[in-house]
């Protein structure tokens, strides 16, 4: 079977262009977990309130907030998605001011699909890098190429749905996950209960730090 690397991705878009914006969502939407788009730099902060991406893909020229504002702010909110500028400029001028903000890449107009696929790519591999281990409070750690939760350097185990259910919550770490999510992702073609999902959280729970999984009654449930 041939393995999706960017299946996992969530992937905030802004560009003015509509029809642009519009091509290139619909596209990644085939590809990714989830896309979500705005026109100006102003929604893209509005979207950033309920939704953690993995990387933020921008125009630079923009009304209302152009993509350096943007960029700004994100970083100034300590925001560490990856950043990928789209622009139909090359200059200093445009540039220079992004210098120090962690920009991964610059892609310059027109956008090549297939381009865009290598460095959502590239991306993804450095997202991984940085995301093999997790540390957890009270001496947990999570090692997701491993897939081992270790308290105090022992094991433990975990089941294969709780393995998935674990992961989805850090990849969302900084929003709530649905139960809509959790059905797609952890159940898939199959029917997930109340009776369900409420032990696979209590399992979860006697075998984590206390208190890490919060549940927001009738939305989801999130990391703290």
């Amino acid at each position: 079977m041939i393995q999706n690397p960017l299946r996992h991705l969530n992937i905030l878009f802004v560009e003015d262009e509509e029809n642009i914006r519009k091509h290139i969502a619909n596209a990644l939407g085939y590809i990714v977990h989830e896309i979500k788009e705005a026109s100006n730099g102003q929604e893209a902060l509005e979207i950033l309130k309920t939704f953690s991406p993995d990387i933020i893909m921008t125009d630079l020229e923009m009304p209302i907030m152009n993509g350096v504002e943007l960029i700004t702010t994100i970083r100034k909110k300590e925001i560490d998605s990856c950043i990928v500028v789209l622009t139909a400029y090359t200059s200093q001028e445009y540039l220079l001011p992004l210098i120090n903000m962690h920009i991964e890449h610059y892609v310059i107009k027109p956008i090549r699909f297939e381009k865009m696929l290598a460095i959502l790519q590239e991306c993804c591999a450095k997202l991984d890098k940085c995301s093999d281990c997790h540390d957890l409070p009270q001496g947990y750690y999570y090692d997701w190429n491993q897939k081992i939760l270790t308290y105090q350097s022992k094991s433990i185990t975990l089941t294969k749905k709780e393995i998935s259910f674990l992961e989805l919550l850090f990849h969302n770490k900084h929003r709530i996950v649905t139960y809509e999510e959790f059905q797609s992702y952890v159940w898939g073609n199959a029917v997930m209960t109340d009776d369900a999902i409420r032990s696979i959280v209590r399992n979860l729970r006697n075998k984590l730090p206390k208190d890490i999984i919060a549940n927001l009654s009738g939305i989801g449930y999130k990391l703290e």
